[in-house]
């Protein structure tokens, strides 16, 4: 009995760790999408077999890395989030690092399609994986981009909170 409680609370206590490590095999992907698809090698399967082959995938929410994966990467999902987020960066797409650009897909496609989600969380996460994965600074830039993409695409929910 207590071992299915402990099982039990600790699937309750790891969702958000799980679903932070899905949104980091998300990154990943997407990163390598990224940099192969312009050369022609960047076939979407291919790419997910290698994130889930990792060891450690068997930690991440596998359903909400291949909802928020299959999301982005769908016919015109991308320029769709690439048109949200672009007015508010301050370079060229070709000059923004490839993992800024991942991020920002991601956060974007959640502050869009991920509704359950509160855009607090989803900037947040998104700041985080800019902390882990990117540059020195990087947070700062994807922390004002999302916040600018949620007030547009989740104002209602930010009328809300004020």
């Amino acid at each position: 009995m207590s071992e299915s409680l402990e099982v039990k609370g600790a699937r309750t206590g790891s969702r958000p760790k799980s679903r932070r490590r899905a949104r980091e095999y998300v990154v990943q992907a997407l990163y390598a999408w990224l940099l192969n698809a312009p050369k022609g090698i960047g076939e979407l399967g291919v790419i997910e077999a290698h994130v889930r082959d990792d060891a450690e995938f068997e930690q991440a929410d596998a359903e909400w890395f291949e909802s928020i994966w299959r999301g982005v990467t769908a016919q015109d999902e991308a320029e769709s989030l690439r048109e949200l987020f672009m007015p508010y960066v301050d370079r060229s797409l070709h000059e923004m690092s490839p993992v800024e650009h991942a991020i920002l897909l991601l956060g974007t496609y959640e502050l869009v399609h991920a509704q359950e989600v509160p855009y607090r969380v989803a900037i947040n996460e998104s700041v985080e994986l800019a902390k882990s994965f990117g540059a020195t600074d990087g947070f700062k830039f994807i922390n004002g981009v999302l916040d600018k993409v949620a007030a547009q695409v989740r104002e209602p929910e930010i009328r809300r909170k004020r």
